[in-house]
């Protein structure tokens, strides 16, 4: 029988978030921040632990070795870390707090509570700054990871849950999508940035819209008795199945599948004949009524031991085979393995505690370093009291960044130590 989740850390956990692709878990802390990798069920890796200030967000490019780290100490600085070096690359300060920072191989994206800054990961310059968005207290953003279509998503209102689709990398407004009647509580893109899920702050319905164009694909119903605060939603790396988590101890598992692709169902059961005629009458009913009727339901679901935490959900492959993994803020990972044929009840297969004392092994490519960034570079202040600091000892073969306001000298992508660590661009 697992503890008390309040008893399986020993700091206090503010952020969790896997990386673009599953491999990777980030934990922000009341001591510093974790890196772990994931790529099995029964071990995950802690590839660095950062003894250092209040960390509430960290955001790992991949699994290279470029993290984003912001402070609540210092909630309006963004700080670019070489964290196998243990050296900071560069920091921005904003005129306001921080709320999310995301990354993909083109942009870096940091949102504030009424404007979104959209850098060049290559050189961290300013491209675009989008002003005066509806006030969006949660940060609530999400950043798509294909190059072709570079996509931010982000709510258009504060009232209703519209969202706004904007290309980060030609930088111009795509489309708005009408996505629910409530406000928004999470986004999520799809591998290939062709699908987008929506999820609004009743929680009941999570709906699935086609992008740039904004058709809605999928309704799923997530529950119909009680009202929830969904955390997250993930898509499988196929985009077959959607999952979905919350403040219940539930996580959902939704498959994208249309009603010409599902089995027909047997008419000469009771169950089959009953089914086909409700919905042979659901034409009949009023329209919030048939709504319901022709929403889909959960394809398969987990349960997790406590509900409450803060929590993240993806779902991946491990060991050859669809995996869900969840973690949260009581200091877990859940793994879970997922039938992708007939879905039904997932099965815990491991349970990790999030914690550095527990962690069986600690493994980094080259040794950790106390070496203080030396900032040689001082910019003038732009973009509404933007300001940044660029180490120049930094600027070397393994990671190139220029200064801000300065032209890039070197246009090659960005460049870490292993080029194989970083995921080619296909």
């Amino acid at each position: 029988m697992a503890a008390s989740e309040s008893e399986a850390v020993t700091d206090t956990i503010y952020f969790l978030d896997f990386n673009q692709d599953s491999s990777s878990l980030a934990v922000g802390s009341k001591k510093g921040y974790r890196l772990y990798s994931i790529n099995s069920v029964d071990k995950i890796e802690l590839i660095y632990d950062g003894d250092s200030e209040d960390i509430c967000i960290v955001e790992r490019l991949f699994s290279s070795s470029l993290v984003a780290v912001v402070s609540y100490s210092s909630p309006r600085k963004l700080k670019v870390c070489h964290f196998k070096k243990g050296t900071e690359i560069c920091n921005y300060s904003y005129s306001n707090t921080i709320l999310a920072v995301k990354l993909n191989r083109l942009r870096l994206i940091v949102c504030l509570e009424e404007s979104l800054y959209i850098h060049n990961i290559r050189d961290m310059k300013v491209l675009h700054t989008i002003r005066d968005t509806p006030t969006n207290t949660s940060g609530l953003c999400t950043l798509s990871i294909d190059n072709d279509n570079s996509y931010l998503a982000y709510p258009g209102s504060n009232q209703i849950g519209e969202v706004q689709i904007f290309d980060s990398v030609n930088l111009r407004a795509v489309t708005m999508i009408p996505a629910h009647d409530s406000p928004l509580a999470a986004l999520a893109f799809n591998t290939k940035s062709d699908k987008l899920a929506t999820a609004s702050e009743k929680g009941t319905v999570i709906r699935v819209f086609s992008v740039p164009d904004g058709a809605k694909l999928f309704e799923f119903r997530r529950g119909v008795k009680r009202c929830v605060s969904i955390n997250s939603l993930a898509f499988s790396p196929d985009s077959v199945h959607l999952c979905a988590s919350s403040n219940t101890e539930t996580v959902h598992i939704f498959k994208l599948e249309r009603p010409k692709d599902k089995p027909l169902e047997d008419t000469s059961t009771w169950m089959g004949y009953f089914g086909k005629a409700l919905m042979g009458g659901a034409s009949y009913l009023p329209t919030q009524v048939s709504d319901v009727l022709s929403q889909g339901r959960a394809f398969a679901v987990a349960k997790l031991p406590f509900c409450g935490p803060k929590n993240v959900c993806t779902l991946t492959w491990l060991s050859k085979l669809p995996r869900l993994l969840v973690a949260t803020s009581g200091g877990y990972l859940y793994i879970y393995n997922v039938d992708p044929a007939e879905g039904g009840d997932c099965t815990l297969l491991k349970q990790h505690r999030l914690d550095a004392s527990y962690a069986p092994s600690y493994t980094s490519s080259g040794e950790q370093s106390d070496k203080q960034p030396v900032v040689n570079t001082e910019s003038e202040p732009f973009n509404d009291q933007l300001e940044g600091e660029v180490d120049q000892d930094m600027f070397t073969d393994e990671v190139r960044l220029d200064p801000p306001n300065t032209s890039p000298t070197d246009t090659s992508p960005l460049r870490l130590d292993d080029e194989n660590e970083f995921p080619p661009i296909t």
